[in-house]
């Protein structure tokens, strides 16, 4: 994110609008919360009106505030898309770009894509945010958010980035120790680690190979959490059997360190999506940065 002191009144209150409250502002710029408050005061003085209904746990607009947000997001678009049309005679991609995605896939691949890609076109500003928490990308600042499983909102467009699915699978340690289930249906038998996001009953796993051929099988086991690399830490310690995406686990089935359970039991796709509004228009910049996840997300999950 652009230093705090960088930014201009505009741009400033986009990005505390868009954050889940002002400590997660002050977080992401790395300043005090303080300093985000007494420029939020100034702002407020300036304009005569309250923007924000003061809270460190949850930010809330006022009236004045949803306005001001909203008229923010779209100057910050025009100017955006404008220097981009200035600029495309010389074929530089510049402007900025606001992306969105799920923490475990964000830190272990689209960080590192983002960096290549800000390396490649120096004209272009990125912006990560990593959170588990659903939320609708119109109207939101975003660009595009990359999450696993396709939404269910028709309204969206959908790019996908990368094929995936979930695996079922357990450490060696737990598998002399216990067996290996043969059929879904003797999961019941094994303490299964569950992942608790985004309130989704993630103590059901699915199997199949989606909508019309589809067995959900419940699993139940002495732990759970609601973070992915909290479960696959428990798993490769043999704690118990996890259900965990293939751009996660299979880096670690490759190793020797998980092995891979009911190989011969297909699961649903749970594939990487890009998420973009489909009413708002896709700036040059924002496709190139999408084909360059999903060409790096094929070559870094190949070579896994």
């Amino acid at each position: 994110m652009t230093a705090l002191s960088d930014l201009d009144d505009l741009e400033f209150f986009a990005a505390v609008a868009r954050s889940p409250s002002l400590t997660s502002a002050a977080r992401e710029w790395g300043v005090t919360l303080s300093a985000v408050s007494k420029r939020l005061t100034r702002l407020e003085e300036r304009l005569a009106a309250q923007l924000v209904r003061r809270s460190t746990r949850r930010l809330s607009l006022t009236e004045a505030g949803e306005l001001y947000a909203s008229g923010a997001r779209g100057i910050l678009q025009d100017r955006a898309d404008l220097e981009e049309r200035v600029g495309r005679s010389s074929g530089r991609l510049q402007g900025p770009i606001a992306l969105h995605s799920t923490m475990g896939l964000g830190r272990h691949h689209i960080a590192p894509l983002l960096r290549e890609f800000a390396e490649a076109h120096p004209g272009v500003g990125v912006e990560l945010t990593l959170s588990e928490h659903a939320f609708s990308i119109a109207g939101s600042g975003y660009d595009a958010a990359v999450r696993v499983g396709p939404p269910p909102d028709a309204r969206l467009r959908l790019r996908r980035l990368h094929p995936n699915r979930r695996l079922v699978c357990a450490a060696p340690s737990y598998l002399e120790a216990h067996g290996a289930p043969r059929t879904p249906a003797e999961l019941s038998g094994h303490n299964c680690l569950v992942i608790k996001e985004n309130d989704a009953d993630f103590g059901v796993w699915r199997f199949g190979t989606g909508p019309g051929d589809e067995t959900a099988v419940r699993v139940s086991g002495d732990m759970a959490g609601n973070d992915g690399e909290v479960i696959v830490g428990w798993c490769l310690e043999g704690r118990g059997l996890m259900l965990r995406s293939a751009w996660h686990a299979l880096p670690l089935i490759r190793s020797g360190r998980l092995v891979q359970v009911l190989p011969q039991v297909p699961t649903p796709p749970a594939d990487v999506f890009a998420v973009t509004d489909a009413t708002a228009f896709l700036p040059r910049r924002t496709r190139a940065l999408l084909d360059h996840l999903a060409h790096g997300l094929a070559a870094r999950l190949a070579e896994e």
